[in-house]
This record gives C-alpha cells, sequence and structure tokens, in this order.
C-alpha cells in the first residue's frame, strides 16, 4: 500500500463512531495527525427556518458551536496536532474542494451502510465524493 506521510489526508466526520474510526485510519496512514485535516461540512440554514426567521442563530455561530465540538470530540493526545475544518454547504462537493485545496493525497469515507430505499432517498456523501474527487478515496465501512 502506497505511503500517505508525504501528503495531506482529509478525513470527513459527521461526528459518528464510523467517522471517528475512518479518522482513525487516516491519522494511521499519514503516519501522523500533523498531516490530517478533519472536516464537519453542515448545510446552510434556509431562509424560511424559525431560527433564521426569529434571527435566533446565524451560520457564523454554527460554524463556532462545531468548531467547539470538534475540538472537544478530538482532544485526546492520539489526535494532537490533527488539523479541524468546519464548512457550510453541500458536504460532497465541500469534501472534494477541500481536498483540491490542501491538495490531498487521499480523502477517507466514512460509510453508514444504509440500506438501498433510504441510500435511494437520501444519496451517499461517500458516493459524490468518489465520483468527483481527484485522489484517491478510502471508503471505511462498519
Amino acid at each position: 500500500m502506497r505511503n500517505f506521510s508525504d501528503v495531506p489526508v482529509i478525513a470527513p466526520t459527521d461526528f459518528s463512531v464510523e467517522s471517528d474510526r475512518g479518522v482513525v485510519t487516516a491519522i494511521e496512514l499519514a503516519g501522523t495527525a500533523k498531516h490530517v485535516t478533519v472536516i464537519h461540512v453542515t448545510p446552510p440554514i434556509l431562509i424560511v427556518e424559525p431560527v433564521v426567521v426569529y434571527d435566533t442563530i446565524s451560520d457564523e455561530e454554527r460554524r463556532a458551536n462545531l468548531e467547539l465540538a470538534l475540538r472537544e470530540r478530538y482532544s485526546s493526545p492520539e489526535y494532537e496536532g490533527v488539523n479541524l475544518e468546519v464548512r457550510i454547504g453541500d458536504p460532497g462537493s465541500e469534501i472534494v474542494k477541500l481536498a483540491k485545496e490542501k491538495k490531498a493525497g487521499l480523502i477517507v469515507m466514512p460509510s453508514h451502510g444504509r440500506t438501498f430505499l433510504t441510500h435511494l432517498l437520501l444519496g451517499s456523501v461517500a458516493e459524490r465524493v468518489v465520483r468527483t474527487a481527484e485522489c484517491p478515496v478510502l471508503v471505511v465501512r462498519k
């Protein structure tokens, strides 16, 4: 297997156990957490959502809260040095965009193994990333 210690590695997270496994795998393949960027992408708030109508939360507040949650989740010693990124937008697109920006050599994606019907209705971020990324994508399954 190729050594990814000389290139950035992207590890998307949705705060699930599966994505935590993906982050650990990314660190193992990179050889150090310093070469790994953990990204969480959240969709934008729609203009008609009550939190916007009543002006109770903004995208910047959401981003700050998610950055804090990422720092807390990945604060243990095995994650020391990992880079954290929060973006607002379409998860598949933002993950691929970050990989291009960082000139990543690998994206390590979790897969939740949804059933056919759920996959058909909701789509798959992992599938979109695999189809559109310019670098290799490793999909980590249960």
